[in-house]
């Protein structure tokens, strides 16, 4: 007996009928046939083993088991005595597989699904997996609006059972929208309803570039959303799309879509009621609601109110509680809304856990928990959590996932997934800045030391106008209850003769203390102490104010200071915000017994108003006020004022140097623009903040476009030496139309080594002594 093919056996069994099967006993197996296939891998998939005793049925159905393995093109079984003898021609290898034309989807993606699919070098070639391929491809290119595509594949024979396979792959263009009706409407008309879609039918303003013409089958999905939802937020309770159809010009290169609709009639909201289980007074839940009797139905308001209910639930403890609005329609034009509650068991939280902080302890992340294991799961707690994670600056992104515990009804686990952003710098460096000009030196800051959550400072640094040491060290929980403290030492040498501030230099040292109660979650209090050894050099080109300054208070002073300052921080994250608030006020007084007394008040407040609810658009508003004045008759110390101009500031203008301009001594340069600042700032700015076009992630890079205003005033004028008596051309008192404004574009980018911010400016009422500046930028500080 022989079975020329699988095909024949698979006849012969059908043509049987009752017929008596041919049987014999099975000796011996003899493979012949194999090339790369090992014998192994056929005695494997081939049922038959010696001694069996098999029949014409039985060799059909191994036939068919070892052909099912795609390894062989053609099988045949002969039989010599009690030898079976099974002849195989194998199946071609695919030695090379060439992919071209394809840009829409990436190669390694491309190449990645052949390979799941089994079409991939080294693999057997099946003919079916190609065809099928061709088609999934096909499928993927027409969701994507191109008709037109076309993928050819050719199996080339390499000899001794190898193959090449190219696949070339013709992408076509998108089909173009030409035309858009809407059928059946009659409360809105075409042009309106066309407004709602994203997909448009004839090109944009500009060369089309801006169009949404492209037609894809998801997007016509999200505009048949958008459309339903348009109705139903204007009261069409009953709204429904009857049918859409999506017709392809004879090129497949233009798309004709026509949507039918039944909008039904208009409703207003008659009676609202609750029913279910509340927990809370109907009165607060009724406070809640985005919803009243008479106004016009509106889907969204009313998940949004489900959503606010929700969430008071979830705040009491009521992790998994259900709350929907249900609206039924009644014959005089009203319908009435249910809000149906079903709290649910109180949940409790089992376990808090922390992933994806490498460097940050888990301690660090856990003091800021105000959601607590073991206590009932507040939905507020929670959220409240995550935003005091993110107000640490440590994290790029903090995302929360809650989990029920199998198995328990009233348990769930919180995960809080964070993602880890330089938090400081260890450098030794050589830089550039604009006010300051080539800076090196060697520093470590670093606010989360060690991933302990403490701030330390070491540093020591030059540059041309400064040299700096310090060393600062806080622990923001020195208590477990919050209280932080803090230290630090410093000795700064200061040369203002380069720069654009005024010509004197300062040595200056000392230390401190501080200390921050927390009075709530969002609200701290600090107060510290400090004592400075300062000194004053004076040269030939000195402004007269200082040298005064000088010859009547001395060249050194020595002050004992104490500070105090109230901040609260509502900002929904440490670095480059976009949504929230931030104030702070803060005293700062050189107490009786130092050589110069004095106090210092400063008020500064930030508010961001997100435009989008991914608050990738935010409109920000800032403000800042100062005033600092003697305690007693002699005069203010200069070195003390406030300055005013550059980044953080007043962009477009110098760092420092707006202000009263001081007077030259005589035989000094009268052309040098110098200012002593003043003991009083005012300053402010809005910014329209919005997404980095081009870039995934969108929280390391923020633009913005600005509007900055502000300067420094003096309410005295300081005196001048008597040989320049007469020369000086100090005004005091506030006069806002002093104020210089600017307007640019401005960005801040998260780079590895810390904030790199820049912008470029242009002042819109530069007076002709003032000092401009065009580019700005700075690394380490965002604004």
């Amino acid at each position: 007996m022989k079975i020329k093919t699988i095909g024949l056996a698979a006849l012969l069994l059908a043509g049987a009928g009752t017929a008596q099967a041919e049987t014999f006993d099975v000796k011996d197996i003899r493979v012949e046939g194999l090339q790369r296939v090992s014998a192994a891998s056929v005695f494997n998939a081939f049922p038959v083993n010696a001694p069996d005793r098999v029949d014409d049925r039985e060799l059909a159905e191994a036939a068919r088991q070892l052909f099912a393995t795609g390894l062989f093109e053609d099988i045949q079984l002969a039989r010599d005595g009690d030898v079976l003898i099974i002849e195989v021609e194998e199946r071609p290898t695919i030695t090379s597989l060439n992919i071209e034309g394809n840009s829409q989807i990436p190669e390694e993606e491309l190449r990645r699904g052949l390979r799941e699919a089994g079409l991939d070098e080294g693999q057997v070639l099946q003919l079916s997996t190609l065809e099928e391929i061709q088609r999934e491809l096909s499928g993927v290119y027409q969701a994507q609006g191109r008709y037109s595509a076309s993928i050819d594949t050719e199996v080339q024979d390499l000899g001794q059972g190898r193959v090449q396979v190219d696949i070339d792959i013709d992408e076509g263009a998108v089909a173009k929208i030409r035309q858009i009706n809407i059928v059946g409407n009659q409360a809105f008309d075409d042009d309106t309803l066309r407004d709602v879609l994203e997909l448009e039918d004839k090109p944009g303003w500009f060369f089309g570039w801006f169009s949404s013409d492209e037609y894809s089958r998801q997007a016509l999905s999200g505009d048949l959303e958008r459309l339903r939802s348009y109705y139903l937020d204007r009261g069409y309770v009953n709204f429904t799309i009857d049918s859409t159809q999506v017709s392809i010009g004879p090129d497949k290169s233009k798309i004709f879509i026509t949507i039918n609709v039944s909008e039904g009639e208009r409703y207003r909201l008659g009676d609202i009621a609750f029913a279910g289980d509340l927990r809370i007074p109907e009165r607060e839940a009724r406070d809640l609601l985005e919803v009243q009797s008479g106004e016009t139905f509106s889907r969204s308001d009313v998940t949004a109110s489900s959503e606010a209910l929700r969430s008071r639930l979830g705040a009491e403890g009521f992790a998994f509680a259900n709350v929907d609005g249900i609206p039924e329609t009644r014959s005089d034009g009203t319908v009435d809304l249910t809000f149906r509650v079903e709290p649910g068991s109180r949940a409790y939280v089992r376990r808090i856990e922390f992933v994806g902080n490498t460097t940050t302890q888990d301690e660090v992340l856990r003091r800021e928990m105000i959601q607590m294991e073991g206590a009932p799961a507040s939905t507020e707690s929670i959220s409240q959590s995550r935003e005091r994670l993110e107000r640490l600056g440590f994290f790029k992104q903090v995302e929360v996932q809650t989990e029920p515990v199998a198995g328990s009804n009233d348990q769930l686990d919180v995960t809080y997934n964070v993602e880890e952003q330089p938090s400081g710098s260890i450098s030794a460096s050589i830089g550039f800045s604009q006010s300051a000009g080539v800076i090196y030196g060697a520093s470590l800051s670093q606010n989360n030391f060690l991933g302990t959550g403490n701030r330390v400072n070491i540093g020591a640094q030059r540059s041309d106008t400064y040299t700096n040491l310090n060393f600062g060290f806080t622990d923001p929980y020195w208590t477990l209850d919050g209280i932080s403290r803090g230290y630090n030492l410093f000795y700064r040498e200061t040369d203002y003769e380069d720069s654009d501030i005024s010509t004197y230099s300062t040595d200056a040292y000392g230390g401190g203390i501080n200390f921050g109660y927390p009075i709530n979650e969002l609200t701290r209090l600090n107060f510290g102490a400090d004592i400075e050894d300062l000194t004053i050099e004076t040269y030939r080109d000195t402004a007269s104010e200082i040298q005064r300054y000088v010859d009547d208070q001395g060249d050194n002073a020595q002050a004992f200071k104490l500070t105090a300052s109230w901040t609260r921080n509502a900002l929904n994250r440490g670095i480059m915000p976009t949504a929230g608030n931030y104030q702070r006020l803060s005293l700062e007084t050189a107490v009786p017994g130092s050589d110069a007394e004095y106090y210092k008040l400063r008020a500064r407040a930030r508010h961001f108003f997100p435009i989008n609810e991914e608050q990738t658009w935010s409109f920000k508003l800032r403000g800042e006020v100062g005033y600092a004045d003697s305690i007693g008759n002699d005069p203010y110390p200069f070195y003390e004022n406030f300055y005013t101009g550059g980044l953080g500031s007043v962009r477009g203008f110098t760092s420092n140097t707006l202000g009263p301009n001081t007077t030259p001594p005589v035989g000094g340069d009268a052309d040098e623009d110098r200012t002593l600042g003043g003991n009083v700032l005012v300053e402010g700015g809005a910014e329209l903040i919005f997404p980095m076009p081009f870039v995934e992630d969108k929280r390391s890079v923020q633009p913005s476009v600005f509007v900055d205003a502000g300067n420094t005033f003096l309410t005295d004028c300081y005196a001048v030496r008597d040989e320049e008596a007469g020369q000086s051309s100090c005004s005091s008192g506030v006069d806002l139309g002093e104020l210089r404004y600017s307007v640019g574009l401005g960005i801040s980018w998260l780079t590895p080594v810390g904030p790199l911010t820049f912008s470029i400016a242009e002042p819109l009422n530069a007076k002709s002594d003032d000092d401009t500046q065009f580019f700005q930028f700075s690394l380490g500080q965002t604004f």
